[in-house]
């Protein structure tokens, strides 16, 4: 009898093993190691890359403050603006200045560049620079008659500008030739018949080198009046009595493009489409440009 009672207790103790075993079976299986789930983007950060934009120098306040805006959309994007005026610019990139993005203040300059224009379009030296599809009219402006604080000359209009050049009683401000405000003050000469040369001997213009040059003077009230932008005569705080209409100068167009030798060609596209949206329209339009794409 005890020996049955010993065997009985030994099966018992091998029925316990077992079911211990069997019991551990799966706890040791169903926790596998686990991997990391931490996003890719926390591992590696967006690489930092330096975006050249040469821009007309009536863009300087609305592009700076894009920057900023911009900066939220893009922290890895540094933008780097060279502001003057566009045949400067045009010369700059002609002569193999790093550039991603162009803007320039008239289509001349723009054209000279773009390889799919022939001479009657404005590229007479078949100059190819612009990475070809991406060209833009970005933005219209307005070629604006400013006047000083006070308007000591008592200038209301283009009509006023024009007889007082004609009597010698005012001074005008304008941009050179190569500018395009003073391109679209020749044009405004033009319609009124007035000639540049015979001004110019009387003493009764100046000029400067780019809008701003233009502006300063007419702030300074080193002038009587001057030929500048709608929105630079804004920026300025500069009182505007006559915008010219296209019958006199044409359209004020800014077309924009990537160039072809940018080596961020993803973020230029990325950036020229930026600017074609909603949040820089609405800055643009807050200083007097009318976005058209």
């Amino acid at each position: 009898m005890k020996k049955v009672f010993v065997l009985l207790l030994c099966l018992a103790m091998v029925f316990c093993l077992f079911g211990c075993g069997q019991s551990q079976t799966p706890a040791a299986t169903e926790a596998p190691a686990q991997k990391s789930e931490a996003p890719a983007q926390e591992s590696a950060q967006a690489e930092s890359v330096e975006l050249i934009v040469f821009a007309a120098a009536s863009m300087t306040e609305t592009l700076n403050e894009i920057a900023g805006l911009y900066k939220e959309q893009a922290p890895n994007v540094e933008l780097v603006f060279n502001f003057d005026s566009s045949g400067t610019l045009q010369t700059q990139i002609e002569e193999g200045a790093d550039c991603d993005i162009f803007i320039s203040a008239a289509p001349k300059q723009m054209n000279a560049l773009d390889g799919s224009l022939d001479a009657e379009g404005g590229n007479a030296d078949g100059q190819d620079y612009l990475l070809q599809g991406t060209r833009i009219d970005l933005l219209e402006n307005k070629v604006a008659l400013a006047v000083p604080e006070g308007n000591p000359a008592g200038i209301e209009s283009y009509d006023d500008m024009v007889a007082g050049l004609q009597e010698g009683s005012i001074m005008l401000a304008m941009g050179n030739s190569d500018v395009p405000v003073g391109q679209y003050t020749q044009k405004i000469f033009a319609y009124y018949g007035l000639s540049e040369e015979n001004l110019a001997a009387a003493g009764v213009i100046t000029y400067g080198s780019n809008v701003k040059e233009v502006t300063t003077q007419v702030s300074e009230a080193a002038v009587d009046c001057g030929i500048i932008y709608g929105t630079d005569a804004y920026s300025a705080g500069l009182s505007v009595v006559d915008t010219a209409t296209a019958d006199m100068c044409g359209q004020v167009i800014y077309p924009a493009a990537v160039l072809n030798i940018t080596r961020h060609e993803a973020e230029a596209r990325a950036f020229l489409e930026y600017l074609t949206g909603e949040e820089a329209s609405a800055v643009f339009e807050s200083v007097g440009f009318s976005p058209l794409s």
